[in-house]
């Protein structure tokens, strides 16, 4: 294919069709006529030799080609944005920007403060506005209208930008009053009423059913690997929770360890390593590749990553010794 016969704009309207999966909408967006739009689609088909949409009970579908066509097309986009932007100085400490960042439970408890703390020291102006994962759509994050997302993640598009931040283990947190406190092992981690806590990934999530074990996340996943269910009481989607529920005498929470170290201080609360083997997870941080080469993001980005390290030299956990 000889690259100088080919319209580039298409690209910018494949990448919008596939987004908005309609022709009508992706002509309101860019702004053209729903014949110039159809047209467009038209010329991109001929290009690629694969209808790309295909007309379904459903509306508009992608087919097979199209989607593996959708990240190249962003980062091509992505790129050609960066290329013609002008590289503008980011002064912080003069910024009103508003950031907006979609953040796990578990992140706004480990990590937001320490970021918050920085913040007000080297730009105090600077505005953060923190959802949470129901708020917030993978559409949202690839189009720019979240700068961040820090969350576990199952799984992500391939067009996103990610690093880890930290991994960590898990923990059991109870009340010291409680007899497992004295006898804490396998059996008696099954005997007892737990607390399930979780929210990962993006958008709304639905109320949970004690009877589908196997989908509630890495605790239960790893029980089953050896043939074993605990028994939940309690379904929360808050890691602030479980310290409280935990003072209760017959409840135990597992969660991220530096959740449960928060609780160190705590007299009524004692922190158990689990009496079998759970995965340790990764807290990650994702991005749009429209918002990568973006000057204040580059700095946000950075200053969180510093702030991570910084997390991880105070609190180190001695697992990590054997990594």
């Amino acid at each position: 294919m000889n690259i100088g016969r080919v319209d580039l704009n298409l690209l910018k309207y494949l990448d919008v069709l596939l987004r908005e999966s309609s022709v009508t909408r992706a002509a309101d967006q860019l702004g053209i006529s729903q014949p110039a739009m159809s047209n467009g689609l038209k010329r991109l088909r001929e290009l690629f030799g694969d209808p790309l949409l295909i007309r379904t009970s459903n509306g508009m579908s992608p087919t097979e080609r199209a989607l593996e066509l959708q990240p190249l097309v962003r980062q091509v986009l992505a790129q050609a944005e960066a290329m013609l932007t002008p590289d503008e100085e980011f002064v912080a400490e003069n910024s009103r920007r508003v950031f907006r960042i979609m953040t796990s439970d578990y992140a706004e408890a480990t990590l937001v403060p320490h970021l918050v703390r920085r913040l007000r020291l080297e730009a105090p102006d600077v505005v953060l506005d923190f959802l949470t994962p129901s708020d917030v759509s993978y559409a949202d994050m690839e189009q720019g209208r979240v700068d961040l997302a820090i969350n576990r993640f199952n799984e992500i598009p391939r067009s996103f930008h990610q690093v880890t931040l930290w991994k960590d283990y898990f923990s059991c947190l109870l009340n010291r009053g409680n007899p497992l406190a004295k006898d804490f092992n396998l059996d008696t981690y099954l005997g007892a009423q737990h607390i399930w806590v979780s929210k990962t990934g993006f958008g709304v999530g639905f109320g949970m059913n004690p009877e589908k074990l196997g989908g509630l996340g890495w605790i239960d996943q790893a029980l089953a690997r050896i043939g074993k269910t605990r028994r939940i009481s309690i379904f929360t989607r808050h890691y602030q929770m479980p310290a409280l529920l935990a003072m209760n005498n017959d409840l135990v929470a597992t969660l991220p360890s530096r959740v449960a170290r928060m609780q160190a201080q705590n007299p009524r609360l004692v922190i158990k390593d689990p009496p079998f083997v759970i995965p340790r997870f990764e807290l990650k941080m994702a991005w749009s590749p429209l918002l990568h080469h973006n000057a204040a993001h580059r700095w946000l980005r950075r200053l969180i990553q510093e702030e991570a390290g910084n997390i991880l030299r105070e609190d180190p956990d001695e697992r990590e010794q054997d990594i």
